[in-house]
């Protein structure tokens, strides 16, 4: 039969076991700490939050209509937009409408006012649009022609943009976070570019207000339902915000 161990012996025993334990875990708890220290020491503010709590999820892509007029890159842009889905009032949805003005089939009218874009169909209809317009005296109208026309846009901010809007870059990219939307339609009156466009934007929110920079503002999906109507050389009127003109139009059915 053995002896039993016990008494200050076993004490100190298991003391010692203890204390090996827990410099083993000492040790391996000061690597991990000092990899995650590097890590953060070395890397940037989103490494940073990384190397915390992990890698972020990328949001779900945004559901794309099924427009047959979309292109593989509107489908690609608009899928992956910067900018929240924005809720448009019913008054400023596309829609078609009995159109009351004697513009011919074809013509492109902007009533600054209400906040409209026409296209002008046969048999006095026309194809309305909800928009973002000019604000106050950066407001523009008059007569023009459709002069040049464009698929995603790049962006060259003009030197009162830049006064106005504070430091800008001197060129942005076309793309779904540029401002110039999916597509513009390029203004020119007596065959100089007046700088007026009517185009998309990466700011839905504001269809119905007036704060532009006297551009006219369609979301990115109406945009590309106008541009593929309308011709080159088209004539574009823009009525200004002061003018006055009998009503319209009524609203139809889509």
């Amino acid at each position: 039969m053995g002896a039993r161990v016990g008494g200050p012996f076993a004490l100190s025993n298991r003391r010692q076991t203890g204390l090996r334990r827990g410099v083993k875990y000492m040790f391996v708890t000061g690597m991990t700490a000092t990899t995650l220290l590097t890590s953060v020491a070395t890397g940037s503010a989103q490494n940073i939050f990384e190397a915390l709590f992990g890698r972020p999820r990328s949001p779900a892509p945004r559901v794309v209509p099924n427009d047959p007029n979309f292109t593989a890159r509107d489908r690609q842009e608009l899928a992956n937009a910067p900018y929240q889905q924005a809720h448009i009032a019913p008054a400023y949805k596309r829609q078609v409408v009995d159109y009351h003005r004697m513009e011919a089939p074809g013509t492109v009218l902007v009533d600054t006012n209400a906040r409209y874009v026409y296209y002008v169909l046969p048999d006095g209809k026309a194809v309305r649009y909800g928009a973002t317009v000019g604000e106050g005296a950066l407001a523009w109208s008059g007569v023009a022609t459709v002069g040049r026309k464009t698929e995603w846009p790049g962006w060259r901010p003009t030197a009162s943009e830049k006064q106005r809007l504070g430091p800008l870059p001197d060129y942005v990219e076309g793309g779904a976070s540029n401002p110039m939307g999916a597509r513009a339609l390029y203004l020119y009156a007596d065959g100089q570019d007046t700088l007026f466009r009517i185009h998309g934007t990466n700011q839905p929110e504001y269809i119905g207000h007036a704060i532009s920079s006297g551009c006219i503002r369609l979301t990115n999906e109406d945009v590309i339902d106008l541009y593929r109507r309308v011709q080159m050389g088209a004539p574009v009127v823009v009525l200004g915000p002061k003018q006055e003109h009998p009503r319209i139009s009524a609203a139809g059915d889509l």
